[in-house]
């Protein structure tokens, strides 16, 4: 009998020893997302980030915050609150995605990613701030944002000169959600501004406009482009002369192709003879942070771009 308990005994050690070790690779399977230094020290070292730091302390739009270690989906923008602690708050997590683990001094419960384990903080219960009497409390640096899929957004691409200026116009249309300049359609992978004004990066500056097609059309947008600057300029844009300010369109797909090409052929019809290219889409780099809202924060006004009714 004592052998047979002895044999069991060695049967299950060796069998838990192997699941520990399955589970050892498939952790070391994962694949993670680079971390820098401070990252490391938070996620891998269970560090904690300065209260009030963090850029999703105060952070209020819909979607879902992720791990920033593996991207796994933690929690739902619907379940956080302000708890005024100095950590973004949540009561209630994606169900199976928060594994807790009792601290070493045994008084608090450390939260991690149930995919890879990252360290996120710590969950605390019987505060009060919600219903739920829950409060998840995380460092910002231990999470990512995706924002919420909205089926009714699109993206357009115009090039129209200067990008100040067609951001302007295109910020004033209902329906427009944002506009973002930066370039497109050169050699230079993530070019600064720097190298696109030297004029051999190949690059335009284009403004990214990101709308919700319910509420306004492709068509629209494109008219707006065709008559907020002068499409039948060839060397730049008024007086900004050179090839990152000529006039041009990115299409994503067949329909935007046809819609340019009826409304080229109306301006035609018109007598202009339009210089606009029409390009595949490429790749869109966004410019650096002081371009982004640029007649917003000087309070000028685009010199360069004014509407004229050509539809």
């Amino acid at each position: 009998m004592k052998a047979f308990v002895y044999i069991f005994s060695i049967l299950v050690l060796f069998i838990s020893l192997d699941a520990v070790d399955t589970n050892y690779k498939d952790l070391k399977a994962l694949k993670f997302n680079d971390l820098n230094a401070e990252e490391k020290r938070v996620i891998v070292n269970k560090g904690t980030e300065m209260p009030y730091s963090g850029k999703y302390y105060k952070f209020k739009k819909d979607g879902t915050y992720t791990c920033k270690r593996c991207d796994a989906p933690l929690y739902k923008s619907n379940s956080k609150f302000d708890s005024g602690c100095g950590w973004p708050s949540f009561d209630d997590e994606i169900k199976g995605a928060i594994k807790r683990v009792k601290d070493a001094d045994g008084r608090r419960v450390e939260i991690v990613c149930a995919n890879c384990d990252a360290h996120l903080g710590h969950v605390f219960k019987g505060e009060g701030y919600t219903k739920k009497n829950i409060r998840h409390c995380v460092n910002s640096i231990s999470l990512n944002f995706k924002a919420v899929d909205n089926q009714k957004n699109k993206k357009a691409y115009f090039a129209g000169g200067c990008f100040w200026g067609v951001e302007y116009h295109f910020e004033k249309l209902k329906g427009v959600k944002s506009v973002k300049s930066g370039f497109m359609g050169g050699t230079i992978k993530n070019p600064s501004y720097k190298d696109v004004v030297k004029g051999n990066s190949g690059h335009l500056e284009v403004v990214e406009v990101s709308y919700d097609f319910s509420k306004i059309s492709y068509e629209t947008l494109a008219k707006l482009f065709f008559e907020i600057h002068d499409p039948t300029q060839k060397n730049g844009q008024g007086p900004d002369i050179g090839s990152q300010y000529l006039s041009a369109i990115f299409t994503s797909d067949k329909k935007e192709k046809e819609i340019i090409a009826k409304l080229i052929n109306t301006l035609s019809k018109k007598g202009l003879k339009i210089a606009t290219k029409v390009h595949d889409k490429v790749p869109f780099y966004k410019a650096e942070e002081y371009h982004q809202d640029y007649y917003k924060k000087t309070g000028k006004a685009p010199y360069c771009h004014a509407y004229v009714k050509r539809f």
